[in-house]
């Protein structure tokens, strides 16, 4: 069965938690990825998602009204999906993610003869590196590692079994392109053309900034172990104790924050170190940052392809981070920021110091970074992975057509004649 009518089927990992009156919670990010797909994707997009009874600690989390998104959404248990749903939905495409809820749907898409494509992010390393961070218990940490290892054969033999790959950054696009041909890179954010920082912004932000002047250190994202939040108070307490000249702004919200908030207090840090809560993203956020902040800390201890790394430097400002797989790939590929080893707080806070001396240097790599950020903005990634959606779509369309007329042409001479 072959359809033609593009419908998009998205397969979101994240789980929905069902309100009242007609209500989800959800995260902007989804909501505003799907609403770009809708301006370059000739049809229609149904999202499902399985339920969940609690909320999510996504600092972008948002009610919506289930009748005003701007896609079908269909909360169901993954493992319901099968052929006749996906004929019942008329579905021409299938975007999944590779993992233990979902390495199943290239087969059953095989079966139903839709087309599949991965969207790939998280490596077996990064997953074990999240694993260790987030587990104390020896004995349940080494059968989580273990765990992870047994879902990365099926995770592999999934990917192999899709029409097509698109992964987030490039540890997986790496790890996972000799697997599937019809692969694509790229990179996550949420910038707009609109939204990006400008050349005068460079300018005006290092205009007289001498070493004389505080160096303006930023990190936003959720404040857990996960993130390195713990690592960004060693790295402020060692830049103080080396008696350099800084302000460290952290942007977020999470488990660590009560820690931090008594460890500045503790310390005596808060005229160097200030805690900013989760103000508004395109109002608040991103003004702030392109107007106010010399270098992004990034103390991420393990290689998820975050979007913090697009959306920082499309407000021109550059970053200093540990040398994740994710940071490192992205680093390589803009020949930006600079990378410190996993771990080490000290030897960021050495080569903070060091830049501090170095203003020209910094603000050179401010206008490296635009330029990268330039290229991979929102609207023209969604517009490269849905034209590249579309190719694998027609292309596994085409073949299946082919095979289905050789097979067609071959029976009408497999009749045996007295």
């Amino acid at each position: 069965m072959f359809h033609n009518n593009n419908n998009l089927t998205i397969l979101q990992p994240l789980p929905a938690k069902l309100l009242p009156d007609g209500k989800v919670l959800l995260t902007r990010k989804l909501d505003e990825a799907v609403v770009e797909l809708t301006k370059y994707w000739d049809g229609s997009i149904t999202v499902m998602m399985e339920e969940t009874q609690t909320g999510n600690d996504n600092l972008d989390r948002k009610v919506f009204d289930i009748d005003k998104l701007s896609f079908k959404l269909e909360v169901i248990s993954f493992d319901l999906i099968t052929p006749a749903l996906l004929h019942k939905h008329k579905t021409s495409l299938v975007l999944a993610v590779p993992g233990y809820r979902q390495n199943h749907i290239s087969n059953i898409c095989h079966l139903a003869g839709v087309p599949c494509i991965y969207v790939s992010e998280y490596t077996l390393k990064t997953r074990k590196q999240i694993v260790s961070v987030n587990t104390k218990n020896p004995i349940v940490r080494l059968w989580r590692m273990a765990w992870q290892q047994y879902q990365e054969i099926k995770q592999r033999a999934a990917i192999a079994t899709a029409d097509g790959l698109q992964c987030n950054g490039t540890p997986t696009y790496k790890d996972y392109l000799k697997l599937n041909p019809n692969s694509m890179l790229f990179f996550d954010t949420r910038i707009s053309e609109d939204m990006l920082a400008t050349d005068r912004d460079i300018e005006m932000r290092t205009h007289n900034r001498s070493e004389d002047m505080p160096l303006r250190l930023l990190f936003s994202g959720r404040l857990i172990k996960m993130k390195g939040a713990d690592h960004l108070l060693n790295v402020a307490l060692e830049l103080k104790k080396r008696g350099a000249n800084f302000e460290m702004f952290i942007s977020g919200a999470g488990d660590l924050e009560k820690m931090m908030h008594d460890t500045i207090a503790a310390h005596q840090l808060q005229n160097c170190v200030k805690m900013l809560g989760v103000p508004d993203f395109k109002t608040e956020f991103l003004p702030f940052v392109k107007d106010n902040i010399d270098l992004f800390v990034c103390c991420h201890r393990q290689g998820d392809p975050s979007c913090t790394y697009l959306e920082t430097m499309s407000c021109g400002v550059p970053i200093i981070g540990y040398a994740n797989e994710a940071f490192e790939g992205i680093s390589e590929m803009s020949e930006t920021g600079w990378m410190i080893p996993m771990g080490k707080p000290k030897l960021m806070a050495q080569k903070i110091i060091q830049l501090s001396y170095n203003r020209e240097v910094v603000k050179a790599m401010s206008f490296k970074s635009l330029r990268f950020a330039e290229k991979h903005t929102f609207e023209k990634t969604f517009k490269a992975r849905t034209e590249h959606m579309q190719r694998v779509a027609n292309n596994s369309i085409s073949i299946r057509k082919a095979a289905c007329m050789k097979k067609n042409v071959g029976s009408r001479f497999d009749v045996v004649s007295d």
